[in-house]
């Protein structure tokens, strides 16, 4: 099959060839988190067919993104894996989600929320600035069987799944609140008393939690390169 291209000698059209097919940003958001069995990216991704989500593999393999390798011997597998050249890919992928996530909205019936989706979120959202002086520990809960927790320190963050050992506070939304939250639709203090939050801890550490994870709005006067 011949490669597609757009016929022109840019680096964002060579991007774009590389990494802009459909599914292949996202198979590429779920290794930043670290390697994954091919059952387990369909695990993440269930919407992609079989033999789509092989092509986009083999394509960025192809391309030097992602690599295989083999696991020991009571392992007994493959894994994919992000190359050096496809983890510079890390800020790209976070600041194009922060991007994206300023346009949703509730979700649909048929949306997906998955355990990576819940990690990367905290990574796109943070604030280093905001974290600055700050040490503590969050551990969120999306439903009985999502557990994702957070810890900052003095400017940074560590996300990752299941429970901390000794988390500040235990924030469990009911329904697709976080959103609301993380924009600025709905405050900390407004989402506890009308229940669309539950907590367990000190009602203080939820509006941290709105400052140190956060959806800035659209700039309100369009501020290009040109324009600068």
């Amino acid at each position: 099959m011949t490669a597609r291209t757009y016929g022109q000698f840019c680096g964002l059209a060579r991007a774009l060839e590389i990494i802009g097919e459909r599914w292949s940003l996202l198979v590429i958001r779920d290794l930043l988190l670290g390697p994954k069995r091919f059952d387990e990216l369909q695990h993440g991704l269930p919407k992609i067919p079989t033999s789509i989500l092989s092509t986009r593999l083999n394509e960025l393999e192809r391309h030097g993104v992602i690599q295989r390798r083999v696991l020991s011997q009571l392992d007994a597998g493959v894994v994919y894996e992000l190359t050096a050249y496809g983890n510079d890919l890390d800020q790209i992928v976070l600041q194009l989600g922060l991007w994206g996530a300023r346009s949703l909205t509730d979700p649909a019936a048929d949306d997906l929320f998955t355990l990576d989706s819940a990690i990367l979120s905290l990574y796109t959202t943070f604030q280093p600035d905001a974290a600055r002086g700050v040490d503590c520990a969050f551990e969120l809960h999306y439903g009985d069987t999502m557990i994702v927790h957070a810890v900052v320190e003095d400017g940074t963050m560590t996300a990752g799944e299941g429970p901390h050992p000794n988390p500040d506070v235990i924030i469990e939304p009911r329904g697709p609140v976080v959103l609301k939250l993380l924009n600025g639709e709905m405050d900390a203090a407004s989402a506890l008393t009308c229940g669309a939050v539950a907590i367990k801890g000190e009602p203080a550490m939820l509006e941290l939690f709105t400052r140190l994870f956060h959806i800035p709005s659209a700039p309100s006067k369009a501020e290009g390169l040109l324009t600068h």
